[in-house]
Order: structure tokens, then sequence, then C-alpha cells
């Protein structure tokens, strides 16, 4: 497949995807049942994962979301910046943090701070996508669905400079070389 001048291969089917989501919903489900927790999807790229995740779990739970950039094209600019805040109360709340993807961890050690101070009753993480071998962080993430090597990923709501988004399956990104 091939989009400009861009290759696209395949690197987590969307099947493999689904699978996962159910796996994970599930397994929310199950250690929140009787609570309400409420998800942080973290914009853009884990709005597809938030929405699906929440489409399989069988229990009541509220959505919100946040919004930071620390990335340009394939780069990250080693800062995060706040963009757009969650507007709801999670004061004595179980919060989980929905993320597309933990490269460094910079990015969810700061969403994770910024909950901390609202004095939720707990914070968890959820994310689709994990890097191990870059991801420098000092707490345990509770769902991770696939570990991938430090390659550049897009669709299933992962960009490159917000296109490739609406792609179904997860795709390593790679440049032909120049003519």
């Amino acid at each position: 497949m091939s989009i400009n001048k861009e290759k696209l291969i395949v690197l987590i089917s969307e099947n493999q995807i689904q699978e996962k989501v159910r796996e994970i919903a599930a397994d929310i489900s199950k250690k929140y049942d009787g609570d309400a927790p409420i998800l942080i999807g973290i914009l853009n790229g884990s709005f597809i994962f938030c929405a699906d995740l929440m489409r399989e779990m069988d229990i009541n739970c509220e959505i919100d979301f946040i919004k930071v950039s620390s990335y340009t094209g394939t780069q990250s600019v080693g800062t995060v910046k706040l963009r757009k805040d969650i507007s709801a109360d999670i004061t004595n709340r179980h919060v989980i943090i929905v993320e597309d993807i933990i490269d460094s961890g910079l990015t969810i050690k700061f969403i994770k701070d910024r909950m901390l101070e609202a004095g939720p009753k707990s914070v968890a993480i959820v994310t689709l996508l994990m890097k191990p071998d870059i991801a420098n962080l000092d707490f345990d993430i509770d769902w991770v669905g696939f570990e991938i090597p430090p390659e550049f990923v897009v669709g299933y709501g992962l960009d490159y400079d917000q296109l490739y988004r609406n792609l179904k399956a997860i795709y390593r990104l790679e440049a032909l070389e120049s003519e």
C-alpha cells in the first residue's frame, strides 16, 4: 500500500487490535465492577481506541478528553504543552487515562501528574501501544495492548502530521529513498 511516497507496512492487524481491545475492556470491567470510572482520552491519537474500549466495557463509565502536544512530524520536541484540559471534576473518582502510544513516557508522566493534582480516588493507565525500549517511566502502566519496537507507526488514530488516523490497522511508516 503506497500513499504520498511513504510505504505502509502492517505491524498490527485490525483483527488483532479488536481482540486486544475486547480483552482489555473485559479486564477493566471486572476491576471496576460496581464503580463508574471516568476515562480520560488523550487527543487526538487515542480517540478511536478510547471509543472502541468504552463500547466494549460492560460497566457504567464517563468520558472526558485532554489534549497535549509533544511532536512535530516524527520527532518529539522534548516538552509537553497543554492544549485542552479536562472539564470533569475527578476529585475522589477512579480515573483511567487512555493513551494511544507511549514512546519516551514524557506525555503520560505529564498527564498522570496533572490528574493526581486533582485528588482522584485512583489513577490507572491503559495504552494501546508501548515502546518499552525507549519508555523512561518510574511507574507501571496498568494495561498495555501491544509492545512495539521504536519505529514510527500510524493508523487507528495515530498520525503523521494529522494524516493516516483513519486506517483500521497499525502500520510502520517507511519513507521511500530519495531518487
